[in-house]
């Protein structure tokens, strides 16, 4: 069975709401025509559980139960049935949704996988987003990631707004920056994963992420609620493509931030990601950029780590917050910067160099304050951009 928790605001009779959605998101009602076959439509009908005031927001929970039957096997249908038409009926914000273990895709790889490519085991895994994000060449690419490869970066990343686009199609930007993961394994051994932007029409997107890994790339990132969490599901389950997929928030705050409707961040960016195969979940952290939920973030957390994906906390992440993200995460996370590494003040490969520094730095139990540090990458990176 699957477990939905609404959250309707004061004013609204959830119970009656609630009842509403079980029985007009299922099988809905039906006459004497249909008495011959009550039993079977029967099986097909939701149920109210609970439905709770809290006493803080006056705001109530009404738990909702389906029948598992009554969807496909992935998040589409399951979007469709828990609030598809009655996410236009009114104020009602999903909260929690809670799936059996079977449900969905596993990620092919996560947490265990990409560790066991990156041959890196002990240690939270280090990330860097390409930019400026658009008008670089490939040959540009490939000279940044040059850069930051040798100073001893994980993972890079396409900006997810970076498309197939003719300053430097992605074929181009993969068979320049395959160029440089091949040197930087020949000459050090050591694995650079470099998620590849996959785009374009449904039709064509997935034959593109063939192309893309019979060309030699080793990680896709996908923009999953541009594109739909079908095509994530689609990418997790084609064979041929065995590799990790990075999946980017873009769009969540239109399904998730308004306090009364949508859905909880929690939810799309935790519960569903990881029932339909991504490998590593980019998602905002509260001490980051954006305004964010540390609750939410939380359960985002839990919910990857349950299923063995990867969370990635992302937007704003620089150097001074590596005390606080391991304390929160603890090794299995993967820290994703942008400016953070790119715009350091000595360059792309002493912001590299500052999260390692700040890595040692927590190990050791030592001071991240100023007057501590010896000049250096580290020293530097908190100079410009502070703690937390």
């Amino acid at each position: 069975m699957i477990e939905v928790d609404y959250r309707f605001p004061l004013g609204v009779d959830a119970e009656k709401q609630a009842k509403v959605i079980a029985v007009g998101q299922t099988a809905g009602t039906w006459d004497a025509r249909f008495a011959h076959r009550e039993a079977a439509l029967s099986k097909h009908l939701g149920q109210v559980i609970t439905v709770k005031r809290e006493n803080i927001t006056g705001c109530s929970i009404a738990t909702v139960r389906f029948p598992e039957g009554n969807v496909e096997n992935d998040i589409s249908s399951l979007l469709t049935m828990i609030f598809g038409k009655y996410s236009m009926a009114g104020a009602a914000k999903v909260v929690a949704v809670r799936l059996s273990n079977n449900y969905g895709l596993s990620p092919k790889l996560g947490i265990s996988g990409i560790r066991q490519r990156l041959g890196v085991f002990n240690r939270p895994l280090i990330m860097a987003i390409f930019k400026p994000a658009l008008g670089l060449s490939a040959e540009d690419h490939a000279a940044i990631l040059k850069e930051v490869a040798y100073a001893g970066l994980d993972i890079i990343k396409d900006d997810e707004i970076l498309g197939d686009l003719d300053v430097a199609p992605t074929l181009e930007r993969l068979k320049a920056c395959r160029q440089v993961i091949d040197e930087i394994k020949q000459k050090t051994g050591r694995t650079i994963l470099y998620a590849v932007n996959v785009t374009g029409s449904a039709d064509k997107l997935l034959e593109k992420a063939r192309l893309l890994v019979r060309e030699g790339a080793n990680a896709l990132l996908l923009n999953v609620l541009s594109y739909g969490f079908s095509v994530l599901q689609a990418l997790a389950a084609d064979a041929d493509i065995n590799v990790p997929i990075f999946t980017h928030p873009a769009l969540a705050g239109a399904l998730c931030a308004a306090p009364d409707h949508g859905i909880s961040y929690s939810v799309i960016l935790g519960t569903f990601m990881a029932h339909a195969g991504a490998d590593a979940v980019l998602y905002p952290a509260h001490y980051g950029s954006l305004p964010f939920d540390a609750s939410e973030e939380a359960k985002i957390k839990h919910s990857l780590r349950d299923r063995n994906v990867f969370p990635v906390p992302s937007a704003g992440i620089h150097p001074g917050i590596v005390p606080q993200a391991i304390a929160d995460y603890g090794k299995d996370v993967i820290l994703n910067a942008g400016t953070g590494i790119m715009d350091h003040p000595d360059g792309a490969a002493s912001g590299v160099k500052a999260f390692f520094q700040a890595l040692e730095k927590v190990e050791q139990q030592e001071s991240f304050e100023l007057e501590h540090l010896n000049d250096g990458a580290l020293k530097r990176a908190l100079e410009k951009w502070g703690k937390k």
